[in-house]
């Protein structure tokens, strides 16, 4: 039987469609199985199993254009890439199809062309990307919100967040804090002031680090310090790394404050000369 039907679409001659991407969508379901039958039985790779795809691809279009539809509320801008997305999610589902299944191919390309253009949406959409687990928990978090404000008539707390959700707190927070990657805003974005009228957004955010300006310094003071002797080094470092007292450190060296008072002095004058002399 099996050989038989293989036999008859080995010689099965396809009806020449001119515009596949035309034709209804209840004959391309008909027409489809007739193509599935001849691809199944062509070497992949020659001319004739290329067009025999290519048509099946192009008659079946219409099943992306459905799927896409789901996501229209995402704004016309983005329905090109989402069709061109679903289109890759119908090559695939062309490609793994059976007959022998016997399930309607559109019952099974439907759930690999969404499953694509959401996959895409979740690879593309996040401004900085967080784990998979904290984009799902986004959504979730979402959902959970909007029912207890609606139930509470007010904001839901973190432990009536996580109480619903089955998470602990420290899960809440974390997606709560990931949601925030979802977007972002350019550091050129205007923003209206009514004393100044349009300022960047780079200028209301971040601070002047002083610090950088000593960066040098302490490039030029690290080969001065190297040339310390060891108890040199060592009242350096517990004064202004350990922060000790005159006193301690002179505890710690059996000597007295006023002995460690001038080592420290003249250890000082001289990593400041140093400094002069490099500058």
């Amino acid at each position: 039987m099996t050989v038989t039907k293989t036999a008859e679409a080995r010689t099965a001659v396809l009806p020449e469609i001119a515009d596949p991407s035309e034709i209804a969508p209840r004959d391309a379901r008909q027409l489809s199985r007739l193509f599935f039958d001849k691809l199944a039985v062509l070497e992949e790779g020659t001319p004739e199993y290329q067009y025999v795809r290519n048509t099946l691809i192009e008659m079946n279009i219409t099943l992306v254009q459905y799927a896409a539809g789901r996501f229209r509320s995402r704004g016309q801008d983005e329905m090109e890439d989402i069709v061109q997305v679903g289109t890759i999610g119908l090559i695939k589902a062309i490609d793994r199809f059976e007959l022998s299944r016997e399930v309607e191919f559109t019952s099974f390309a439907v759930p690999y062309i969404v499953g694509e253009i959401k996959r895409f949406f979740r690879d593309t959409s996040w401004a900085v990307h967080v784990p998979r687990r904290l984009q799902e928990a986004r959504v979730q978090l979402a959902k959970a919100t909007e029912e207890l404000r609606s139930r509470l008539g007010r904001t839901p707390t973190t432990h009536e967040l996580a109480q619903l959700m089955s998470l602990s707190e420290k899960d809440v927070i974390e997606a709560r804090k990931a949601s925030n990657g979802y977007t972002s805003t350019s550091l050129d974005a205007a923003i209206t002031s009514s004393e100044d009228g349009e300022t960047a957004l780079a200028e209301f955010i971040g601070v002047d680090d002083n610090a950088l300006e000593l960066v040098e310094d302490f490039h030029a003071l690290a080969p001065l310090i190297a040339q310390l002797d060891d108890r040199e080094r060592r009242i350096i470092h517990m004064r202004f790394v350990d922060e000790l007292t005159q006193a301690q450190i002179g505890e710690h060296l059996g000597i007295s404050q006023m002995h460690v008072s001038r080592l420290l002095g003249r250890t000082l004058a001289k990593l400041r000369e140093g400094m002069l002399t490099t500058n």
